[in-house]
């Protein structure tokens, strides 16, 4: 069994964009119950929780005695178990690692910085003029992403770790318009997104923040 450590509560926004969802919907599709094990914001910096994510951050993954952190080491993990996850074949295999690691790596750095400025920052006076250098480099590694999408259902063959990675990546600009400049792109997305095991995953995590209204 395994056990995903994440956040009793955080703000709106964050709902449905916490990155337990990567774990939550990897484990969805290999067909794997979980534990939740939930902590406060107080608890991250606690000396027990940092032996276990010296950043102070989440997801936690618990399988059995070993605990992993990072998403992408955790779905390397699962994928290692699964081959829904991974494929067995070595060169599909390396294919499915490299576009893990380029979600990771290659693109969702640049798209972080444009979301959160975007959300975050744009009543700072600096921000207007911040904004198209952001633009620039995020939107040109979503037209790479793009690109290698023509005449691909998926970024490595079928379906696997390397596209629930990237989609995590590709929503964090949900409702900006960025990503609709891509056809292929936001194709790719929407396939990705209509799965059972992502809706599923989403619905839990949904669920999970929402606070019920006070009965008067």
């Amino acid at each position: 069994m395994y056990t995903l450590t994440t956040f009793r509560s955080v703000p709106s926004f964050a709902v449905g964009h916490v990155r337990d969802l990567r774990v939550r919907w990897a484990l969805e599709e290999a067909g794997q119950s979980y534990d939740l094990r939930l902590i406060g914001f107080e608890d991250k910096e606690s000396p027990a929780y940092r032996r276990e994510q010296p950043f102070a951050q989440v997801p936690v993954l618990h399988d059995g005695d070993l605990a992993l952190f990072e998403t992408g080491a955790i779905l390397l993990h699962l994928g290692e178990r699964h081959p829904v996850l991974l494929p067995r074949d070595p060169a599909a295999r390396a294919q499915a690692t490299m576009w893990m690691f380029a979600a990771l790596n290659s693109v969702e750095p640049y798209v972080g910085n444009l979301a959160n400025l975007v959300a975050f920052s744009m009543d700072q006076p600096w921000a207007e003029a911040q904004r198209p250098v952001l633009e620039e480099i995020a939107l040109k590694r979503l037209g790479q992403v793009d690109d290698w999408l023509e005449g691909r259902t998926f970024l490595a063959g079928e379906f696997g770790a390397a596209d629930i990675l990237m989609t995590t990546v590709v929503r964090l600009l949900d409702g900006m318009g960025y990503v609709e400049r891509f056809a292929r792109l936001a194709a790719w997305r929407d396939r990705c997104t209509a799965r059972p095991a992502y809706r599923k995953a989403l619905a839990a995590q949904v669920a999970q923040y929402v606070v019920e209204p006070a009965v008067a």
